[in-house]
Order: C-alpha cells, then sequence, then structure tokens
C-alpha cells in the first residue's frame, strides 16, 4: 500500500475484504472526546454520514458524521474537504512497523494500493 493513513501502513502488504462503490470524502473534524480538530482524515464513505442525504455533499459542506473508525469520529462534527465518486476498499495488513494485523481497516482507495507483481 502506498496510503499513509496510519502508522505502519505505507509499503505494508494488505489483503481487499471489501470493495464498494461510493462517494468518498476527505474531511476535517473535531473528536467529540476533545482535543485538536483532526485535518483532512482520509477517508470517510457517504453511508458513514449522519442522515446522509441521497445526493454527494460538496466540499465545504458541513456535516455529523456516524463513523467510528477512530476514538472521538462518531458523532463529531465535520467539514468536508474534498468529496469523489469512486471504488473504495477495506483492508486487513500487518503494520511495517510490527504489531498485530490490523482487520476491517476503512478506506483507502485504488491509487493508494499497488498489485504485488
Amino acid at each position: 500500500m502506498s496510503a499513509d493513513h496510519m502508522s505502519g501502513m505505507k509499503g505494508a502488504r494488505a489483503q481487499v475484504v471489501g470493495a464498494y462503490e461510493t462517494t468518498v470524502y476527505a474531511v476535517t473534524y473535531t473528536p467529540t472526546t476533545g482535543g485538536d480538530p483532526v485535518q483532512n482524515h482520509k477517508w470517510v464513505i457517504h453511508e458513514e454520514i449522519q442522515d446522509h442525504k441521497e445526493q454527494p455533499y460538496a466540499a465545504g459542506s458541513e456535516v455529523v458524521l456516524s463513523a467510528d473508525h477512530m476514538k472521538g469520529m462518531k458523532g463529531a462534527k465535520a467539514t468536508i474537504d474534498s468529496a469523489e465518486e469512486i471504488t473504495v476498499y477495506m483492508v486487513d495488513y500487518t503494520p511495517t512497523t510490527g504489531g498485530d494485523l490490523v482487520k476491517n481497516h476503512k478506506w483507502v482507495t485504488e491509487e493508494e494500493l499497488t498489485a504485488i507483481q
């Protein structure tokens, strides 16, 4: 993977365990647990926005997240930084920094994956 969302992700071998066609968003949100805003978090999908409408949101839209990928994310107020209609992938991977297998990591894009030759 070339994704660098979390420590040990970049360069890790991953197995795709799910693929979804949707709108994917990078968002800035303030965790419900307090602390500094999380800038440009990649990725939240359309279905992970609380009471999401049918049409995709545009950059600058303010939403509430129902995603719970990170501590303090669920219920957090967020601003959409970017939006793109693509296929996103859920993956299992072992961090390059060591440690246990990460199961069902949400989400990576096709650009962030490279086939093993």
